[in-house]
């Protein structure tokens, strides 16, 4: 029951007020409409009409604005056509005035109505100037009455001026010529005018035939003006140089454009835009106007026949070179077709740029003169030796410039580092110091060079300072300074490594800084003394330590720096150059492209390059001479060694784990067009060289290297042995590499690294395998192969070569006899090492043909550099086309073979199997430096590798380099003869250039280091380079470069031969195994025949010791951690109580099969007939 129940059972009536329709019914809602209260229209109706009455009010205060202009507009209009009606009246003379009042009224009229839109006001100020140009009455200007009206009569005359072009109105400019004559002040006023109306009348050729008129108004606004303050000078100067010079094709748009140079204050402009550039007021000038600005520069300075002595010159100069040095860099090759299409085909940025005008490149071509060059040395003077005059402020510039040089034109690279290293500085007692030990003197005075190689930990301080890009830090020290010293050093110290020898280079006659030049040759003047070099290793070894070991502190810390401020050394802070944002490739976003200490061109990359390559240079000969201390180059107290190797490990690990697998299984083998299509004639210093400001081109590195900041972070101990191998023991690194073969297996192979389970677990699970589509039979069908002893290297190479990198899993060898019967003998059960020992000794064998690898005068391996050459000249005799397809098979075929002899050579290395062949050491070289960063890290070849190649040619350009006379004498140019057999026994010869023009270019006293340095390279890198590359990619398809790269020559040759020191007999006693009835028993009692035959082994020398070596494992050597290496173990087992039967092996499986012989008489003599003989295992 409801209490509230009245008894009416009526809806009660309800009354709404608010206007609204509550009816849900009446009307259908959008579904978008929103219910609205009665208040809420109110208010809105409130605001719409308070809006609309704003609106009113702006309408009312607009119109009564628009008509106080217009009536101020009209009313102007109006008193100007009185005054242009007054001044047609004065024009007609009729207020009776004399010419010279009738003049000035009429300019006062003039400015007052002037309008460069219309034309008949354009016609009034012409008539005004031709009647004061033809009355002669310029003097009017001068008047005092006149000076109000002069400023905007000059701005009148230039927009007439303007408005006129492309006509020349000679009255209108002889006026303002008039003016600029007589109230030189005016003109400082109307600057950026002026010149800039110049520019426009150049640019329409007005001035080809008006070249008096032009050159009269330069030089007045050059000259007459020079009563002026020295500010109002500059103010001068600089509008010229920003608003004139910047002028695109002048010499072709004004005649006798040389003649301007005649009224130019050089001095003036020099100090004018070198405070331009560095304060950053350059900034509105485009990239292209300041590289036409530096070029007019450069030619108004040969005119004024201005050096590099002129400190002004050289400070404006440089900082216009470092302005312009991307924009320069990018487009001064575009001028030579085959460097162009390179740059296209590897660059995007290069697509984007056009070529430097001729007159330009000329101008820039001037600066790379060697008498311009040599100045650069021969005008520093030193008052003495102290270290506050060898790293003075006109040291610091002159280094900063040669350095620009250096890295703006690296074509020219090897030409100026020669005119730098011929250059002497002249000492107060009239001694000639070369300017590589004037530099080394200089070098070591430096603040950061003492510091560094005193204390490693003081680096990565000096590091951080150089790498912010604001330094302010260099402007209170001179670590600026001392870097650009220390690196013109090192750039000029380093070529002349290349044709140093290993006698000049250790001479005990170190010139000082009192010797003359008359006494000691130039390149002994050049070396350092032992201990100079102990310094000098020291600091390029804590230097590049740092950076690869702390460099990922380095990026850290950089990260949160403005990149869009990018200053130069001379002192520009200016922002990023518009070629920049054109081209981003070319600018730097991360701090390891950032400018070094600000110097445009000299990133971080750049300092780690030439330390690195100079480091291992010096460390190369150390290799081979051992003059520097035994434990020298070792860093392990930077490191805690008892953990370093599983911390390696872990690393690698880590850093494949982190970039992901980049392996790709079966490889592709038909991409070796790349070798053919490599130019075997190319050019010294025309390959690319410009890594360290753009990407290098890498091959076969790792992806760890190609993002630094991610190695550095990731693995910095991996990254010290890959740059920096020799600061870690060789038998630590030896480990390393051990653990990293073994690390690769374990992920190749699933876990499963015994070759008898890796089979099983393929048989069980195929599809498991990384990359693999294929059955069981058939993967393990391609790791097998029948081999007939007669074709050994012919029958794998047919088998195998299509396995590519999959050649690092087991492989089964069958040997088989002439009649395709398997022969008897012990396999292993896996990798056959008699299999790989026969197919080096085959493939590498001298009867072969062609002779892929030939041997010089040690008998020391290496590749045949004319076996192409030879292959090429036969095809062209059999009438086949140069790249025809024939052609290039028959050339592919050679470098396959190449190709899988490196990886033979790699798989030996891979399963640590010890083989009886001796490399080159130059050869070894290029092992040593196929896993560093790029071209840039890669072999350097120097006369020293010429001994390991050709004695003869050695000694010979030896004597030339040493050589008193004149080298003309001896009509040498800059070509090379290569010799080469044909098949059909006829020799021939083929003369290839060293340098483009070679033939028309002698070889003199001056340029013979050039000459040295070119055979060399010919001989040793760029004749056999296709060759050389093919086995190196073969070698790396197995031997990660990386590894390879922790090991210099004599160390790899260790790796793949073994230890060449005497054999230690204890060693191999411990680590034999016995079988059969040698095994011992429970007594722990030798057996009598061991006993003899370890009597025996001791008594022997160590020659035959080595024979008996070779003869059970194949190889004279022991392995390089030591006979627990071998694998399998050295094993003896008796073979019977015959003792008249020799012994016998199974060198797949190093076992020594031995009769029970009684006495050691017997023993011995049994022993070296087998040994000698080379019985094998068909005699037991």
């Amino acid at each position: 029951m409801f209490q509230t129940f009245s008894g009416s059972s009526r809806r009660p009536r309800q009354v709404n007020l608010s206007g609204q329709n509550l009816n849900p019914f009446a009307t259908t809602p959008t579904p978008w409409a929103t219910p609205v209260s009665g208040s809420q229209i109110i208010v809105a109706n409130a605001q719409q009409k308070r809006l609309k009455r704003q609106q009113e009010r702006e309408r009312l205060r607009s119109a009564i604005r628009i008509q106080r202009v217009w009536r101020g507009y009209r009313s102007r209009r109006e008193m100007e056509d009185l005054r242009r009606k007054e001044w047609d009246d004065l024009e007609l003379n009729q207020g009776g005035l004399d010419l010279e009042s009738r003049l000035l009224a009429q300019i006062k009229l003039l400015v007052s109505f002037y309008r460069q839109t219309r034309k008949d006001d354009l016609e009034r100020i012409k008539r005004l100037s031709s009647n004061v140009v033809t009355s002669g009455l310029a003097t009017c200007m001068t008047a005092d009455r006149a000076d109000h009206l002069i400023l905007p009569l000059a701005f009148n005359l230039v927009e007439a001026l303007n408005t006129s072009l492309p006509e020349y109105q000679h009255d209108l400019f002889q006026l303002l010529i008039s003016i600029l004559e007589h109230r030189p002040s005016i003109f400082t006023r109307i600057l950026q005018e002026f010149f800039t109306l110049l520019s426009a009348m150049s640019k329409d050729r007005l001035f080809i035939d008006n070249t008096s008129s032009f050159q009269t108004a330069l030089k007045l606004a050059l000259t007459q003006c020079s009563n002026l303050e020295d500010n109002c000078m500059m103010k001068i100067y600089e509008s010229f140089a920003v608003y004139y010079l910047t002028t695109p094709e002048l010499p072709s748009l004004i005649n006798r454009f040389d003649e301007i140079s005649s009224f130019i204050d050089i001095n003036l402009l020099s100090t004018t835009l070198a405070y331009l550039f560095s304060t950053g007021n350059a900034s509105t000038v485009d990239d292209e106007g300041k590289i036409w600005l530096l070029a007019y520069f450069i030619s108004f300075n040969r005119f004024h026949k201005q050096t590099t002595n002129n400190q002004k010159f050289l400070r404006a100069l440089s900082v216009q070179l470092s302005e312009s040095f991307d924009e320069i860099i990018c487009r001064i090759d575009h001028q030579n077709d085959d460097i162009l299409n390179e740059l296209r085909y590897t660059d995007d940025n290069a697509k984007h740029a056009k070529p430097l005008p001729e007159f330009i490149l000329d101008e820039l071509n001037s600066l790379i003169t060697q008498e311009s060059v040599t100045a650069l040395i021969t005008n520093l003077e030193i008052d003495h030796l102290t270290s506050s005059q060898i790293t003075g402020k006109r040291l610091h510039l002159t280094t900063n410039y040669a350095l620009t040089l250096l890295r703006i034109f690296p074509r020219r690279g090897d030409e100026i580092r020669m005119w730098l290293y011929l250059a002497s500085v002249t000492t107060p007692n009239g001694d000639s110091v070369p300017t590589s030990s004037f530099l080394w003197h200089a070098t070591r005075a430096t603040y950061m060079f003492s510091a560094i190689s005193f204390e490693s930990r003081t680096a990565l301080p000096i590091l951080r300072c150089a790498i912010q890009e604001n330094s302010e830090v260099s402007k209170d020290h001179s670590e600026d300074q001392d870097l650009s010293i220390i690196l013109l050093f090192l750039e000029i110290y380093l070529f002349t490594l290349r044709f140093i020898d290993d006698e000049e280079f250790l001479s005990l006659n170190v010139p000082h800084m009192d010797l003359g030049s008359n006494t000691v040759s130039r390149p002994r003047q050049c070396a350092l003394s032992i201990n100079d070099l102990k310094n000098l290793t020291s600091f390029l070894k804590n230097l590049a330590f740092a950076i690869y070991y702390q460099g990922h502190e380095l990026l850290d810390d950089s990260a949160s720096l403005n990149e869009n401020c990018v200053g130069t050394f001379f002192g520009n802070h200016t922002a990023v150059s518009n070629h920049q944002l054109k081209y981003p490739g070319l600018a730097g976003n991360n701090a390891s492209s950032r400018p070094f200490y600000g110097i445009l061109g000299v990133s971080i990359n750049y300092v780690k390059v030439i330390v690195t390559r100079t480091m291992h240079t010096i460390y190369e000969r150390d290799s081979r001479r051992n003059f520097l201390p035994k434990d020298h180059w070792l860093m392990t107290a930077q490191f805690e060694m008892g953990g370093f190797i599983p911390a390696v490990v872990v690393e690698e690990e880590r850093l494949h784990d982190l970039s992901g697998d980049s392996d790709d299984g079966m490889e592709s083998n038909e991409n070796l067009n790349f070798f053919e299509s490599r130019s075997t004639s190319q050019f010294i210093g025309t390959i690319r060289p410009r890594q360290a400001l753009q990407d290098e081109n890498l091959r076969g590195v790792p992806h760890s290297i190609i993002q630094p900041k991610f190695t550095a972070g990731v693995g910095p101990r991996l990254n010290v042995l890959q740059n920096m191998p020799f600061v870690i023991p060789f038998e630590t690194r030896v480990k390393i590499f051990r653990q990293f073969v073994l690390l690769d297996q374990t992920r190749r192979r699933g876990g499963y690294v015994d070759p008898d389970i890796w089979r099983v677990s393929i048989l069980q699970h195929p599809l498991n395998q990384r990359n693999n589509t294929s059955s069981s039979h058939d993967i393990l069908g391609r790791h097998h192969a029948k081999i007939r002893r007669s074709n050994v290297f012919e029958d794998a190479y047919h088998q195998f070569y299509g396995l590519g990198e999959g050649i690092k899993e087991p492989i089964q060898i069958t040997f088989v006899d002439q009649f395709d019967a398997a022969e008897a003998g012990i396999d292993g059960g896996g990798v056959t090492k008699e299999f790989l020992t026969s197919i080096s000794n085959e493939a590498f064998c001298l009867k072969n043909d062609p002779k892929l690898f030939i041997t010089n005068d040690q008998n020391l391996l290496y590749p045949n550099p004319s076996v192409l050459d030879e292959e090429r000249e036969s095809l062209r005799l059999e009438g086949y086309q140069e790249s025809s397809l024939h052609w290039n098979l028959r050339i592919i075929e050679i470098l396959r073979q190449f190709v899988f002899l490196g990886r033979i050579v790699g798989k030996c290395l891979y399963e640590g199997i010890l083989i009886d062949i001796e490399f080159a050491g130059f050869f070894l070289l290029k092992w040593a430096t196929s896993g560093l960063m790029g071209s840039d890290f890669g072999y350097r070849a120097n006369i020293d590798h010429l001994r390991d190649l050709d004695e003869s040619l050695h000694q010979g350009l030896l004597k030339l380099k040493n050589y008193h006379g004149n080298v003309e004498d001896f009509f040498l140019d800059f070509t090379i003869t290569d010799s080469i057999t044909l098949k059909n026994g006829v020799n021939k010869t083929i003369t290839r250039e060293l340098i483009p023009n070679g033939s028309q270019v002698p070889v003199n006293n001056e340029n013979r280091p050039l000459y040295v340095s070119y055979v060399a390279r010919h001989r040793l890198q760029i004749q056999p380079h296709q060759q050389t590359q093919a086995f190196l990619k073969g070698l790396t398809d197995v031997i990660n470069p990386t590894w390879i790269s922790m090991f210099n020559q004599s160390e790899l040759q260790r790796l793949v031969s073994g230890d060449s020191s005497e054999i230690d007999i204890d060693d191999l006693r411990r680590n034999t195994v016995y079988s059969g009835a040698y095994q011992i028993g429970d007594d722990g009692e030798e057996h009598d025949t061991i006993k003899i035959f370890w009597k025996v082994f001791k008594s022997l020398d160590d020659s035959d010791r080595r024979k008996v070596l070779k003869y059970v494992t194949s190889t004279p050597r022991a392995p390089l951690l030591g006979f627990s290496q071998l694998n399998p173990l050295f094993t003896i087992r008796d073979s019977g109580n015959d003792e008249e039967r020799l012994p016998s092996t199974s060198t797949c499986v190093n076992l020594l099969k031995l009769p029970r012989y009684a006495n050691e008489c017997n023993l011995k003599e049994k022993l070296l007939y087998a040994v000698h003989s080379g019985a094998g295992f068909d005699l037991s």
